[in-house]
């Protein structure tokens, strides 16, 4: 049955810092999600909202989820990268999606880290989402990640870290 159900659309930011290391947060528990068994880590990430673009969604989900605005766009993957939501797994999701289509999205923090404030993101106006942050090796990345989305986080970092790197060789 979930075959035939849709996927959801949704926007990932990969945000880098001037070493070129990305931004991971550590997700809330919540009720509707089973235990995670240490993979709570993920870049922000969200649904594209009706009659918003891909673009505009990564800019909003990542003001919301981390407070930050100060960022550039650097590069888009070109393609929708998709996961299937394991069975038993899907809260408010549940027998409406059958997991996640991602446009995913590289931007660089022009910012000062005081603007990153997972705890009042988006002025205050948004639920945090996160307990946590850091700025993480590229190469890290899939290993902290829950195993559904692992081949998602895969193909972003095969997409994004080589732009990543010579973005910060370049000082940029």
């Amino acid at each position: 049955m979930t075959q035939k159900l849709p996927y959801r659309r949704s926007a990932g930011v990969a945000l880098i810092n001037r070493d070129g290391d990305v931004f991971i947060g550590r997700r809330k528990k919540s009720r509707e999600d089973p235990e995670l068994g240490g993979f709570e880590w993920q870049m922000p990430q969200g649904g594209i909202d009706e009659g918003e673009t891909p673009l505009q969604a990564a800019r909003r989900e990542l003001y919301e989820e981390t407070n930050v605005s100060s960022a550039s766009l650097i590069a888009e993957a070109p393609d929708w990268f998709s996961y299937d939501l394991p069975t038993g797994f899907g809260g408010r999701w549940q027998g409406r999606y059958r997991g996640q289509t991602q446009k995913w999205f590289l931007f660089r923090f022009d910012g000062d880290e005081s603007e990153i404030d997972i705890d009042r993101p988006a002025g205050g106006d948004h639920a945090a989402e996160f307990r946590a942050w850091r700025w993480e090796r590229w190469e890290a990345l899939p290993a902290l990640i829950v195993p559904f989305k692992r081949e998602v986080y895969e193909k972003v970092v095969a997409r994004f870290a080589p732009i990543a790197r010579a973005s910060s060789l370049r000082g940029a």
